[in-house]
């Protein structure tokens, strides 16, 4: 079952994502997994990974292996209309492979899995441990890049696929990048182009087989699919500014049709004259109101237009400073700031610490309402708080360690190509934890307001060969 990371609802924004050097040299790695939520602005909140060092030797092969925990709690899960559990976790470990071809040239390999258990999917049929409950979402991406560098050039092309229990993603990328002569200057430009197919999963006193006497409900398999399309073109400019100072400006314009609500999310109406028919289950589930549900509705198109400004500042030999902005919105009524600082402190020549700090605000989508707030004569609904009006804090500590001649190395199976025994290393260790809260906006009762809280912790082995 596909998941949302920042709220419980089961669809769940993609664990990593490749920093911008792949998007630009390998644009199959835009994005890894390539499930694409409709509804989240970006992944706050969700499990991200250190990110994979740039720094590499055009010659030698490199493999991350990357990975973590996640775990979040909350009491507004959109599978019960904006009530009830958002607990989850998840382990999603992947595997990144950069592998030169010739000395221009480069094949990029990301493949991984999510393991997570929902608390709420188990309220789509009413029934406890349910497979929906626990599910593993497999991906990979694939990209090729080359070089031209008498002309200052780099592009790619590549391919992804995700796949899940109720969720098939396919997406093929494209990309150019152009640096100017004195390497001060670059112009990158990607695009990105994302087939999905979803299976409609819904409620269990929604589907048309249901009666309150009738227990093969829940065992009925006919739900039927449909699909979104999603087009991202991203273009960034970056140039040095002073032997210090360094700035990057960039918008990525999305562009999303087909299915963008979620078929097993329930809205609840404070004037539907249906009477609700969803079943008890003992003490651990109990009719959440005596009016029935719907399932939520939302337009079937959206454009997203956000644009950003980073800037990184070497203070000294010792610390820098990178800070970032980004304007966000839609034209589903949210808007949104987004600010983050991040300060690397060279600890020592081979210790690196980052504290950093995120900060986010918005809007609420025109479409969202807390529980049982929105009426039955409206013709879009939403309870995901994901929609709601929020601002949510970001705060952690990554620690990185990589010496000059590596952290260890052993051999492994093969010959290089002077005839020796290969030796595989151990370059780097990258630790990160971060702790992220949603804060509810105030327009909405205490009782409304988002209150999700989550921990995340991963970690980057890399390697060279």
């Amino acid at each position: 079952m596909t998941f949302y990371a920042a709220n419980i609802s089961p669809l769940k924004k993609l664990l990593f994502s490749l920093l911008a050097f792949s998007a630009w040299a390998a644009p199959a790695l835009a994005q890894t997994g390539t499930t694409q939520n409709p509804n989240r602005i970006d992944g706050y909140g969700a499990p991200v990974s250190p990110s994979v060092p740039v720094s590499r030797a055009a010659d030698e092969t490199t493999i991350d292996i990357i990975g973590g925990y996640y775990q979040q709690t909350g009491s507004h899960g959109a599978v019960e209309g904006g009530r009830g559990t958002q607990q989850l976790t998840d382990v999603p470990p992947a595997i990144i492979v950069n592998v030169p071809l010739d000395t221009v040239s480069r094949l990029t390999v990301n493949v991984g899995a999510d393991f997570y258990a929902s608390a709420s999917t188990d309220r789509i049929d009413f029934a406890l441990s349910t497979p929906s409950a626990h599910d593993v979402r497999f991906h990979g991406d694939f990209g090729y890049s080359r070089e031209q560098k008498a002309k200052g050039t780099i592009w790619g092309v590549g391919a992804g696929v995700s796949k899940e229990y109720d969720y098939l993603s396919f997406n093929v990328a494209g990309s150019f990048a152009k640096t100017s002569q004195d390497g001060n200057r670059q112009l990158s430009l990607a695009g990105q182009v994302f087939l999905d197919q979803v299976t409609l999963i819904t409620p269990l006193e929604l589907r048309s087989t249901y009666t309150s006497t009738n227990p093969n409900a829940r065992a009925d398999k006919n739900y039927g699919t449909d699909t979104r399309q999603t087009y991202n073109f991203t273009a960034s400019y970056s140039q040095v500014l002073t032997k210090r100072l360094q700035a990057a400006v960039s918008t990525e314009l999305v562009s999303q049709n087909g299915l963008l609500s979620t078929p097993f999310h329930r809205v609840y109406f404070k004037d539907n004259p249906d009477p609700n028919l969803a079943p008890t289950l003992g003490s651990d589930f109990s009719t959440r109101f005596p009016r029935a549900a719907r399932i939520e509705a939302l337009p079937r198109s959206r454009f997203k237009y956000p644009v950003s400004l980073r800037l990184n500042y070497y203070a000294s030999d010792l610390i820098q400073i990178r800070g970032f902005y980004r304007f966000y919105n839609d034209n589903f009524g949210i808007t949104a700031h987004t600010f983050e600082l991040e300060l690397p402190v060279k600890v020592s020549q081979f210790f690196v610490v980052y504290p950093f700090y995120r900060y986010h605000t918005q809007t609420a989508a025109t479409y969202f309402a807390p529980f049982a707030q929105h009426s039955v004569n409206d013709q879009y609904y939403t309870s995901d708080y994901d929609l709601s009006a929020f601002s949510a804090n970001k705060v952690g500590l990554g620690l990185r360690y990589s010496p000059v001649y590596g952290i260890g190395r052993f051999r492994v199976p093969g010959k290089n190509a002077q005839g020796l025994p290969r030796v595989m290393r151990l370059k780097s260790l990258d630790l990160r934890y971060a702790n992220y809260q949603q804060t509810g906006s105030t327009i909405y009762t205490a009782e409304n307001r988002a209150d999700l809280k989550a921990n995340i912790v991963s970690f980057d082995l890399g390697f060279a060969l």
